[in-house]
Formats: C-alpha cells, structure tokens, sequence
C-alpha cells in the first residue's frame, strides 16, 4: 500500500505543472490589458507603460512564464486589481463558506442517493424501484438555477418558512444545500443501482443467501462494498465541484463562497482572482481525485497489485 501511495502521489505532479502552464497560456491570450484596466479609462499612454514595467508584462514570455510558476509555487497570486487584496486572502475569506455549503450538500447527496439506489436493486422492477429512477432522473435533468430558484418562491416567498439569500446559520444553509446536492444525489442513486445489481449476481452473493446469511448483512457487508469503486469515483468527481464551482448555486442564493468569488472577478475583468481561482480549483480536483485512487485500493485490494 505504501508504495501505491508513492506512485500516485508522484502521479499528480506532472499534471499540476500542466495545469498550471495552461493557466498562464489562457491568462496571456485572454482579451484585455491588465496595465490598462489598473490605469482606469482615463489612463494615459505613459501611465498604462510604467504599469506595464511594475508587473513585468514588457518582458519576454518565457521570463513570464517562469515567474508565474515560481508564483504558483509559492502561492504568490497577486492582488486583485478590484480591491487591491492578495488572492490568497481573497480564496481564504472564501473557502470557509464554500466548504460549509459542500459539506452540507454532501449530507444531503451521498446517504439520499445511496438508499434510493440500494432500495432500487435490491427491489428491482417494483414500485420503489420506478419511483427512486424518477427522482434520480429529474434530479439529473432540472436545471439547478430553475430548482433553486422554484425553492426560494415555495419555501421562502409562499411559505415563509427559510430565508431565500443571504448567509448565516442552518435556516440559510438548508435551501441552497439540497438544491446543489440534487444533482449527486440523482448521480449517485443511478450508479448504486447500476453496481449493485451488477455485484448481487455474483456467485458469492448466492453462496451467502444459500447459507442463510441475512438479507440485511448480504446487502450491507457483502454487496455493497463491492459495490463502491464506482460510487467513489461519482463522489470523488462531485466534491470538487461542490467546494469550487457551485457558481449558480452560490450567485442565486447570494453566498459569499468561491463559486461567487469566480463570477464576480469574470464580470469585473479581475485576472489575479481569475488565476487564483482556477488553481484553487485544480488542487482541489486533484487532491479528490489521488484520495478516490487510494480508496479504491482500500476498498478492492486487486487495485493495488496492478
């Protein structure tokens, strides 16, 4: 196992210097001059020129390149041309309320989507099981701006019972926490029941139930851990967008989190945020992904051996 770890630990170097050569490649071709968006409209041509100098875009772009990584590296960003904070501050603000949302639109997606997805296999054609694939397939299909908004007119407008934006405590996470964890929550039911059904006909399942092993300890102890690579890996591909990249969900219920962060710094043209939040993004998506490589040779031993 140790040394699985290794491997996959020095796996993910070479894809994060990637990803963040792609950042500086788009940064660089990306329309609007930096110099001049600090200067103002009313900058002039000498103005916009020392600007240029003082942050170091007169120079050659391999020059360029080579600072941005160090930067990268160091978790230097910037400042934000907006308010002038660094972008690490500016993520650090951030990140505790995006956490808290992802935390909470886990509890709302994993244990809903695995039940309905067990209770579909293991009551398949039956009434539970047509009815858990109808969630799951409107759960995939509605869009998340029109369901999150239809909860703030139901909830909030008719109602009157939770509060429609804003941020705070458990009444304003409940609405903008089920609305971002219906989509994994669908996700999630139709591969469990997709992995479960394909693990209940295994021969060993019958061997148990042909030795009176409970039906309860087949399913949970037998079944269903061989049932959780591909349920680990929707999880480990949902997290990451959960924590950075719930920008709908977070811009309707105006919650101040990374997703929000993001649409405002595209809106005002701001490119360190930009910057910052992509990467902030890519760590994330790699740190989800090397910890579901290493579950999977937690879970299915064989994984490790190949």
């Amino acid at each position: 196992m140790g040394r699985y770890i290794v491997r996959r630990l020095l796996a993910v170097i070479p894809v994060l210097a990637g990803v963040i050569l792609v950042v500086f490649i788009l940064s660089t071709v990306v329309p609007g001059d930096p110099a001049r968006i600090l200067s103002g409209q009313r900058g002039d041509p000498e103005t916009i020129e020392r600007i240029r100098r003082e942050m170091g875009l007169d120079r050659p772009w391999y020059i360029q390149m080579a600072k941005f990584f160090r930067d990268a590296i160091t978790f230097d960003l910037g400042r934000s041309y907006r308010n002038n904070m660094k972008v690490t501050q500016a993520l650090a603000d951030r990140i505790p309320a995006s956490a808290k949302l992802a935390g909470a639109a886990l509890l709302v997606a994993v244990p809903f989507g695995m039940v309905l997805g067990i209770t579909s296999a293991v009551k398949q054609y039956s009434i539970w099981d047509y009815a858990s694939m109808i969630l799951a397939l409107l759960g995939v299909s509605v869009p998340v701006f029109f369901f999150g908004l239809l909860m703030i007119v139901v909830f909030c407008v008719r109602l009157g019972w939770l509060p429609g934006t804003g941020y705070g405590g458990l009444r304003y996470l409940i609405l903008p926490a089920i609305t971002l964890g219906l989509r994994p929550a669908a996700l999630i039911a139709r591969i469990t029941r997709s992995s479960m059904l394909e693990v209940v006909r295994q021969d060993y399942i019958r061997t148990a139930r042909s030795k009176g092993v409970p039906e309860g300890s087949v399913v949970w102890r037998h079944a269903l851990r061989n049932a959780m690579i591909p349920v680990i890996t929707v999880i480990g591909v949902d997290v990451p967008s959960l924590l950075s990249g719930a920008m709908l969900t977070e811009t309707i219920f105006c919650w101040p989190g990374i997703g929000r962060l993001a649409v405002e710094a595209v809106i005002n043209r701001d490119f360190p945020i930009q910057r910052g939040v992509v990467l902030f993004m890519a760590l994330v998506f790699l740190g989800a992904t090397l910890i579901v490589d290493l579950s999977y040779g937690f879970f299915d031993p064989r994984v490790r051996y190949e």
